[in-house]
């Protein structure tokens, strides 16, 4: 470990016979410009810098939403049990890939990342190999958007790197192209990390988009706030059946989406974050 009161391990994408010393002063000063591990108290960290922690694993449980902002993007499932296709950009530790692969076992899961070390870091993260219904790809996310030809039935975006979101996927041409790559009951998840003014005027495009069928979730304790999009046109849900769909996901899934519904309510009937 580069830093001397911690304890634990540390994983660099680098020859074992690399020097150590320069390599712990880049990971010190911000110019080291890969991702890496960090591991200690039986977690493991995927980081992009070493006070941005990407994504969070229990080795002991390997397959659990460790991060609030992962479990409350999973509320998806409050409005489509079974979707065909599951497109994420933004593949990170595999958090969400790895959750949706368990939950959804006829879902055809897509991970789209444009970092290649990233991917190289998959394995010490438990993400499937490639198969029939999972895939993880190398490429640009809103270049992918784009040249959507098979409809998207939700479209989880966690696009960020160490200077935050990816400034394509803020931009309102993949928005428009986010929109049309979704099927007539399409979901557009997004997790918006930071200040909410520095993303304010994107929201703002996506209420425009998406003709105002969209909810903004805070997560406790946090920057974060989760935004759920529909493209059915006036989509109105049916709080009384959400309540009880919400038991019922709790019980297979473990996660308090009776929680997510109280907040989903009182954000949309309100329009404020919930």
């Amino acid at each position: 470990m580069p830093f001397a009161a911690e304890s634990g391990y540390l994983r660099l994408l680098e020859p074992l016979d690399a020097p150590i010393s320069p390599l712990c002063k880049r990971l010190l000063d911000g110019t080291y410009d890969k991702p890496f591990i960090i591991e200690h108290d039986r977690q493991r960290y995927l980081h992009f810098g070493i006070t941005y922690v990407q994504s969070a694993m229990r080795i002991d449980e390997p397959h659990a939403l460790d991060l609030r902002y992962t479990q409350k993007m999973m509320g998806f499932l409050l409005f489509t049990r079974d979707p065909r296709r599951v497109v994420l950009l933004g593949l990170g530790g595999g958090s969400l890939a790895k959750f949706c692969y368990r939950a959804l076992q006829e879902t055809s899961i897509l991970a789209v990342e444009i970092d290649p070390n990233v991917i190289a870091l998959r394995r010490y993260f438990a993400i499937p190999e490639d198969g029939d219904r999972f895939r993880v790809i190398q490429g640009d996310a809103a270049e992918f958007v784009a040249h959507v030809t098979d409809p998207i039935c939700v479209l989880l975006v966690d696009a960020f790197n160490e200077q935050g979101m990816a400034p394509s996927i803020a931009d309102r041409r993949f928005l428009s192209h986010a929109h049309a790559s979704l099927g007539p009951a399409g979901i557009l998840v997004m997790n918006l990390a930071g200040r909410r003014a520095d993303y304010a005027d994107m929201v703002e495009d996506v209420r425009d988009i998406f003709d105002h069928q969209v909810i903004l979730l805070s997560v406790e304790d946090d920057y974060n706030h989760i935004l759920f999009a529909f493209k059915q046109p006036e989509f109105e849900p049916d709080w009384r059946e959400l309540r009880w769909r919400a038991r019922s996901i709790k019980a297979q899934c473990g996660l308090d989406f009776p929680g997510f519904v109280r907040k989903m309510e009182l954000a949309a009937r309100n329009a404020i974050v919930g």
